[in-house]
């Protein structure tokens, strides 16, 4: 009768003499020896950096934690590592805001420049585009002296080339427009001159930007010596 009484009130524990619990659950006595290690190898990644958890070993007792294997958590290194990564960042940014923002007042000025050369020497609609072909020219001549300037000479501020070499230049050189006078000439049934104006434009630019740069080594040369 004790033995029914026994099994009656620790049914898992029929025919095995007794049992215990472990976080609310039952546990066969003569089991304890052969099932009392569970391992939890918990990993997850945090902020770039692998966190290893523990692993439990059940006894008698209950439950213990033991160390799971090399825990690597974020040191200041990591996170003085991420900052600098942020503020990088955060500095490319301004700097390709400010790149393009004196493009811009750069482009503003050189099509300023450029509108003004052409309301000094107006082009009829019917002539040959000579204002557009000495715009150009000259910019280009202009490009080959400030390429070696920024190269050769010295050392300028990095704002200096986007400024003045794609802003500047950039919008006082109209090649645009050139391609509207080619088509502008074909329609009115010259082709000849249009053809004309075509090879001129990109001969004269290539001569000016060659003219440009041996100038502007000649001049260095002479300042050197």
């Amino acid at each position: 009768m004790h033995g029914d009484r026994h099994d009656a009130a620790h049914p898992q524990g029929r025919g095995l003499g007794w049992s215990y619990g472990i976080g609310g659950i039952a546990v066969d006595g003569a089991r304890r020896a052969a099932v009392t290690r569970r391992r939890s190898l918990l990993t997850w990644s945090r902020g770039g950096c692998t966190v290893v958890g523990v692993q439990r070993r059940a006894g008698r007792s209950g439950l213990r934690s033991v160390a799971g294997g090399p825990r690597t958590v974020a040191g200041p290194a990591e996170r003085a590592t991420a900052g600098e990564e942020a503020q990088l960042r955060r500095e490319a940014r301004r700097r390709e805001f400010a790149v393009l923002s004196v493009i811009a007042v750069g482009g503003a000025v050189g099509a300023g420049a450029r509108y003004e050369a052409g309301q000094l020497w107006p082009t009829g609609s019917s002539a040959f585009p000579w204002t557009t072909l000495g715009i150009n020219v000259v910019g280009c001549l202009i490009i080959g002296v400030f390429l070696v300037a920024v190269t050769e000479v010295w050392s300028p501020h990095h704002l200096l080339r986007p400024f003045f070499g794609t802003g500047v230049l950039g919008g006082f050189t109209t090649f645009s427009t050139y391609c509207a006078d080619i088509e502008r000439l074909v329609a009115q049934e010259r082709a000849g001159i249009a053809l004309a104006y075509l090879a001129v434009t990109v001969l004269a630019a290539m001569v000016a930007v060659t003219i440009g740069v041996a100038a502007a080594r000649r001049a260095l040369t002479g300042r050197m010596q």
